[in-house]
């Protein structure tokens, strides 16, 4: 099925515990006049792990329960997709390899029209309050409004995964999308919000560096613009799946990303249970 048609049954799961829009804050880039950039490992004495701030802007995030095939990758950046896995526990990395990178490469494919998948990592994020976001062994959800590829980027991942067919491939279209499912539910602490890519005005994307110790990545930090129009999808079961567009070489019109970021939702108790679920990162080619 392409990208464009509903992609979502209702929902079996029972209505969640809270739904409906929301303000929440949602952590901005502070503008600076050099290139912002991360460190992803243990920095040198002496230099901090990043050389910018974030500030707080407190933003209307609508619920998009109940009319999810309003969604898609190509109009909005996003789509929220119901699919049932076989792998429930997420606890075992080659079982995760094995059976869900297969099974999610196949709905990809067939969701977005795609005639080659490739799924490149997987994160799993188990959110321990008080720990910092790439704590070892214990990656917690990112509060901060990004995008994981960039334009150069995008291209990068095409021939560091595949440098033998990169230049075929990147003649065609090509686009990296995640898929995040919670791995338990309903989600309540820390879900997940995503901006409607055509709410963004070029210059809110600010190119950031990623810096590990054998080489340097890049993502987009994202900069406050009222305009923006933000989402989140209520009470997420298991078998609810968002797909976040972080790259597309279509030049054509169509919406080539949305970021996204964790939240914190000020109506949940803070007895909620913390926020279990893991995303995917795919290579997707045609469509």
């Amino acid at each position: 099925m392409a990208d464009g048609y509903a992609l979502t049954k209702p929902t079996d799961a029972g209505a969640p515990l809270i739904a409906g829009a929301v303000e929440g804050v949602l952590n901005y880039l502070s503008p600076i006049p050099d290139k912002p950039h991360t460190y992803n490992y243990e920095p040198p004495a002496g230099v901090p792990r990043q050389n910018f701030e974030n500030e707080a802007h407190r933003v209307l995030i609508e619920d998009l329960r109940g009319r999810e095939s309003s969604f898609t990758t190509d109009g909005q950046g996003f789509a929220a997709v119901r699919h049932r896995s076989r792998e429930r526990d997420f606890e075992d990395d080659a079982a995760i390899r094995n059976y869900y990178y297969p099974e999610s490469e196949a709905l990809l494919a067939e969701l977005l029209g795609a005639h080659r998948v490739l799924i490149f990592d997987h994160t799993i994020r188990r959110r321990l309050p008080g720990q910092c976001e790439n704590s070892p062994g214990a990656r917690q959800p990112v509060a901060r409004v990004h995008v994981d590829q960039t334009d150069l980027s995008g291209v990068e991942r095409v021939r560091r995964h595949l440098p033998d067919e990169a230049d075929s491939l990147l003649a065609g279209r090509v686009r990296i999308v995640n898929l995040w499912r919670p791995i338990r539910g309903p989600v309540l602490d820390h879900p997940l919000a995503t901006a409607d890519g055509g709410s963004l005005a070029p210059p809110d994307l600010v190119a950031t560096d990623l810096l590990y110790p054998e080489r340097t990545g890049e993502t987009y930090s994202v900069t406050f613009n009222p305009a923006h129009r933000w989402y989140y999808w209520s009470g997420m079961q298991p078998d609810e799946v968002l797909l976040l567009k972080c790259y597309d070489s279509a030049r054509d019109g169509r919406v080539r990303l949305s970021p996204h970021t964790a939240f914190a939702d000020p109506r949940v108790d803070a007895s909620a249970p913390p926020r279990q679920s893991i995303e995917l990162r795919a290579l997707v080619f045609g469509g």
